[in-house]
């Protein structure tokens, strides 16, 4: 009903129907450009808090309409949404919590429906970057969000969401280049510390050598001096000895170490990569799956989308799921009371017993219209 009042709103206002589909045409060139359709009604999605209620989207919604953007038609929250962490939070992560032995990141957002036609010419808003400022901050002030900064201030574009995506992807392979610089780092110092060992080995063997000679020495004058300084001596020698074999035993326990953290830190490194190359691959099947069925299902049932569209029309309005199930599916009518708002005449009316059904369009059969 909200989509057929938007349809006649354009053409009394234009004087030409609203072009809903697709259209093509030459350009000067000589190329072939694809012109999209009118969108009047478009979907947005906002990062919320986990103690944020209807309420203050709803809020939001309204201060977005008395600013002059658009006008809110519906209202959605979620919170029972997220996925798995492989590991422990990040140090900074506040809301992510443990699930048994496992730990779940929520992801809290809701959805705003909007008319985005202008009443008053019958054409579509367009929105310059000072009105979606203002959407932003309207979002950061009443949604309690941390405000972005403007790319005037940071001096950077901003992304697309496949972009972001490849954008954090490069952000975590250089968090992880750094941890593996880090590791370097310390094998580095490790084969520090290995060589200046050796080498003070090396001073040790030659005052081994020179102890060994002085023993000689005083061996061949023993019978002058008696053999008292002799073994003494001899034990000094046997001393140095099992600090030299001590001081071996130490280097290899070292290099064994060594190696040790340079195989952990490439089995980590490689298994990370692994998992995100395995989980890039999973939604990349998973989105090429779904985009066949959608298509498959569109056009194996010509009046799947319609269906799908007169489904979220009967939700704007207020719909349970059962009774838009009889409409559509069913094909049975509905006998309602109550309250119905019309956005042609902007105001609620009032209906009683009044007998609703859908039925296909009598000017074009792939319409459907709630009459």
């Amino acid at each position: 009903m909200h989509y057929d009042n938007i349809r006649q709103m354009v053409k009394e206002k234009t004087g030409r129907a609203m072009q809903e589909k697709e259209r093509e045409r030459k350009g000067k060139n000589g190329k072939i450009v694809k012109i999209a359709g009118c969108s009047p009604i478009r979907e947005g999605v906002l990062l919320v808090r986990s103690d944020t209620t209807l309420a203050d989207v709803r809020k939001f919604g309204e201060e977005v309409k008395d600013a002059g953007e658009s006008h809110r038609c519906k209202s959605s929250l979620h919170k029972d949404e997220g996925h798995w962490l492989n590991g422990q939070p990040e140090a900074e992560d506040r809301e992510s919590f443990k699930v048994g032995d496992r730990w779940f990141k929520p992801n809290y957002h809701a959805h705003i429906v909007f008319d985005w036609m202008n009443h008053e010419t019958g054409k579509s808003r367009k929105l310059n970057d000072d009105d979606m400022m203002q959407m932003q901050t309207l979002a950061s002030d009443i949604l309690l969000m941390e405000r972005g900064q403007s790319k005037a201030v940071t001096g950077k574009e901003h992304l697309e969401r496949n972009d972001f995506i490849i954008e954090k992807q490069k952000a975590e392979l250089q968090r992880m280049d750094a941890a593996k610089r880090h590791k370097e780092e310390q094998i580095n110092l490790a084969e520090q510390e290995l060589k200046q060992v050796k080498s003070e080995i090396r001073t040790d063997k030659l005052k081994k050598t020179a102890t060994t000679a002085a023993t000689a020495i005083t061996s061949g004058v023993a019978s002058l001096f008696g053999s008292g300084k002799l073994k003494e001596l001899e034990r000094a020698n046997e001393k140095l000895q099992d600090e030299v074999s001590k001081r071996n035993t130490n280097i290899e326990k070292l290099q064994s170490q060594v190696q040790q953290m340079q195989k952990q830190h490439d089995t980590q490194i490689h298994n990370l990569r692994e998992m995100h190359r395995q989980e890039l691959d999973m939604k990349e099947k998973e989105l090429s799956r779904l985009a066949r069925i959608i298509d498959k299902a569109f056009r194996w049932f010509p009046m799947f989308r319609e269906m799908l569209r007169m489904e979220k029309f009967c939700a704007m309005l207020g719909f349970s799921k059962e009774m838009t199930e009889s409409l559509i599916v069913k094909k049975e009518a509905l006998k309602c009371s109550g309250k119905i708002y019309s956005e042609q005449h902007r105001r609620n009316f009032d209906i009683k017993d009044d007998i609703l059904r859908v039925e296909n369009d009598p000017d074009d059969e792939s319409r459907l219209n709630l009459t």
